[in-house]
């Protein structure tokens, strides 16, 4: 019965001795039963290998603004390229919108009217211009009323017609151009009971500046009338102009 008893303490001892000895042959030797000096440290082992890329790290926070620089000086002028292809034709554009309505041109003009009143009908002198007072048409201003003479602004061809009563005594007058007759013309009175009529007209060429009128020819014919009933007329107005450099005259 004894010998039962030791079998389990027999077989533990046995097993301790067999992990002891493998402990010895391997020199590994547990701690707890012996301890050295600390060894002489190892030579410094060979380079490893380049590890694998790290993880991109966070992006950093944002820093304040720096402060601007000063400008800087300016670049010396580049060469001038080459000039490049014609491009394509462009869409056409929109419709404009209507302009407002230009300045008409306007043709030159000059025209005049006048009849002689009641009081002129007294003999005038020769070589007197005769005045044919009132004005009925002087737009441009051409005819002086004061002095009986139409003076010219635009060159060219002008008409001029006299329409006279003749009552008194018979009736000769000039057409003047600058003091030199250019038409005369004569009505002969017989002491008929009522007043007679003599009228006549000219195509002048005129420059500017030259004078036109109306003057008794002889003393003894200055049969001239007017009245309320009939009226003696002298009328005149441009038939075209002689501008050379332009076409309309303002």
């Amino acid at each position: 019965m004894t010998s039962l008893r030791l079998l389990p303490l027999l077989h533990f001892l046995l097993v301790l001795h067999i992990n002891f000895s493998n402990q010895l042959e391997d020199n590994k030797i547990p701690p707890s039963l012996c301890t050295g000096h600390p060894g002489i440290p190892g030579s410094p082992g060979v380079h490893g290998s380049p590890g694998q890329p790290g993880r991109d790290g966070r992006d950093g926070r944002d820093a304040a603004a720096g402060e601007k620089g000063e400008k800087g000086d300016r670049g010396y002028e580049g060469e001038t390229g080459l000039r490049g292809l014609t491009g394509d034709r462009g869409d056409p554009g929109e419709k404009g919108e209507r302009g407002q309505p230009g300045e008409c041109a306007v043709a030159p003009k000059s025209a005049f009217s006048a009849k002689m009143s009641e009081s002129r009908t007294t003999p005038a002198a020769v070589g007197d211009a005769v005045r044919f007072d009132q004005i009925m048409l002087n737009e441009q201003g051409d005819y002086n009323a004061e002095t009986g003479r139409f003076i010219c602004k635009v060159p060219g061809v002008y008409y001029f017609a006299v329409h006279a009563t003749v009552y008194r005594a018979s009736l000769q007058f000039d057409l003047m151009k600058n003091g030199h007759t250019v038409a005369s013309y004569f009505q002969f009175y017989g002491n008929w009971p009522k007043p007679a009529s003599l009228s006549g007209g000219s195509l002048l060429h005129l420059v500017p500046g030259d004078q036109v009128w109306v003057q008794m020819a002889l003393g003894e014919y200055n049969g001239l009338y007017s009245s309320s009933k009939t009226d003696s007329t002298f009328t005149g107005f441009l038939v075209y102009s002689d501008w050379k450099n332009s076409a309309v005259f303002a």
